[in-house]
């Protein structure tokens, strides 16, 4: 036996599956698109084994793209759990035979309550359809099971469906990156789109910055004991003079200059790259690579000294560009 082919015709029987529901989508699609976004309460997904599995991750994915949605467990249900279940919900079954015992005996209940019923099912004829408020039927497929028995080509075709369902559905809410990125701040594109600079960057004590006119000395004693390879030189209002750096520092010492006669005036760099306290990390990062430097000073909106940036501390956040 040729496992390799084998697998193909695994592949092969789902995605005709696939392409089966795709055509069959018709009025009905729609419909249940406009019940789900007009929704005035949640989405309530539920679905028993295989397809309980996939009722969850459709669910999900609804949240995720701007559609209140919770995966219901209808077992759980049948003991307490239709209590989350109001008449402001859409309940969304999912049944490829219509008839699984623990989605039949909540339907009742579900009406009772008042929620909309929409039920996805392989069976025109079946109890889910015919309670049914709404339903998609699918068209007769092989699962790719052997046996023709498993949950395989159904299970992928119920899921394909929710994620139809709920792309669309963000499509209608308008959903943009940046509320994708409230839905998810642990994600690269979250915190690209949330995380500014006065969330990472150093400032009040953890900050390096001296006034104007001091010794050489003072400066390597700050750089020193705040270790960010930066020393922001302001006046008394804190307005930016300049800058010393590290680098700037041993150049210096590498001339032997007395770091007790100099000031770090005759040594800064008067015009250095400065970052806006409110720009976002991902901003400030393309701005130090660009500048090739690894650190610079953050102002205010009144360009007044706040705060150091580093690019590792971007870094350290998960923030690449």
């Amino acid at each position: 036996m040729d496992y390799v082919d084998q697998a193909k015709r695994v592949f092969d029987i789902e995605i005709r599956a696939l392409e089966l529901v795709r055509d069959h989508l018709n009025d009905d699609f729609s419909n249940i698109l406009r019940i789900v976004t007009e929704c005035r309460g949640k989405v309530v997904v539920t679905g028993m084994g295989k397809m309980g599995h996939i009722a969850r991750k459709i669910a999900a994915t609804m949240a995720s793209l701007g559609g209140p949605a919770f995966y219901l467990h209808p077992g759980e249900a049948l003991h307490g759990d239709l209590g989350m279940v109001t008449n402001d919900d859409v309940v969304i079954a999912l049944s490829y035979s219509g008839e699984s015992e623990e989605i039949t005996r909540v339907l009742a209940n579900i009406k009772a309550i008042g929620a909309t019923l929409i039920g996805i099912s392989g069976n025109a004829d079946s109890t889910l359809v015919k309670y049914s408020d709404y339903s998609q039927v699918f068209p007769n497929f092989e699962e790719a099971c052997y046996l023709n028995l498993a949950p395989t080509s159904s299970t992928t075709a119920a899921l394909v469906y929710g994620d139809a369902l709920a792309v669309v559905a963000s499509k209608v809410y308008g959903f943009t990156e940046t509320k994708f990125a409230l839905f998810h701040p642990a994600g690269s594109l979250g915190k690209k789109l949330l995380i500014k600079v006065q969330d990472v960057m150093a400032y009040g004590e953890d900050n390096a910055m001296i006034q104007q006119d001091v010794t050489l000395k003072s400066a390597i004693i700050e750089m020193g004991k705040k270790g960010l390879g930066i020393v922001t030189v302001v006046d008394n209002e804190a307005n930016i003079i300049g800058v010393v750096t590290d680098g700037d520092l041993r150049r210096q010492l590498e001339k032997g200059v007395d770091v007790y006669g100099l000031t770090v005036d005759e040594i800064m760099t008067k015009t250095p790259v400065t970052v806006k306290h409110d720009c976002m990390a991902v901003e400030a990062l393309q701005i130090l690579k660009e500048k090739n430097i690894s650190c610079a000073p953050v102002v205010d909106k009144q360009n007044k000294a706040v705060g150091t940036i580093r690019i590792q501390a971007i870094l350290n956040k998960g923030i690449i560009i």
